[in-house]
């Protein structure tokens, strides 16, 4: 029998509530769990922004977590690349990318090789973000700042 690998990627900064809910929903539907930690030059790149927490401690938690079997540093914009390196059956993505033209070409590019995109929905009570901007108000940050600079 073939086991069924899942892949889970985020940026995993400021770990809360809703993380661990993404992994644990992940973990439900595969046999081994992949959770690719964005690096920071990625989070750069995508985000815009550097991560509060850098991607060694944020790999270190992420891989302490009980239904977390590997975790890598994810380094690719492109997630076949990341496929190619690590040949998942399942990605698993958060329900903000659902419906959109990046999930929809996602899920066309993932569906050529033969893996299944599922969406999970997001914690609304915690996000990064919200705990992002509550430390910028708690340190006397500027949020319209360029984060560049506080990073």
């Amino acid at each position: 029998m073939t086991q069924r690998i899942g892949y889970a990627g985020g940026a995993f900064d400021l770990f809360h509530i809703g993380h661990l809910n993404i992994l644990r929903h992940a973990k439900s539907q595969c046999d081994y769990l992949i959770a690719g930690v964005a690096s920071d030059e990625l989070m750069r790149n995508t985000k815009g922004f550097a991560p509060v927490v850098p991607l060694v401690e944020r790999l270190e938690i992420v891989r302490s977590i009980d239904v977390v079997d590997h975790a890598v540093a994810e380094v690719h914009e492109d997630k076949l690349e990341t496929w190619h390196e690590l040949g998942f059956h399942v990605y698993f993505k958060g329900d903000d990318w659902k419906g959109t033209e990046r999930g929809k070409i996602l899920e066309r590019r993932f569906a050529e090789v033969g893996v299944d995109v599922v969406y999970f929905p997001y914690t609304l009570s915690t996000s990064s973000t919200v705990l992002r901007r509550a430390l910028d108000i708690l340190t006397g940050i500027d949020s319209d700042a360029d984060s560049a600079e506080r990073h």
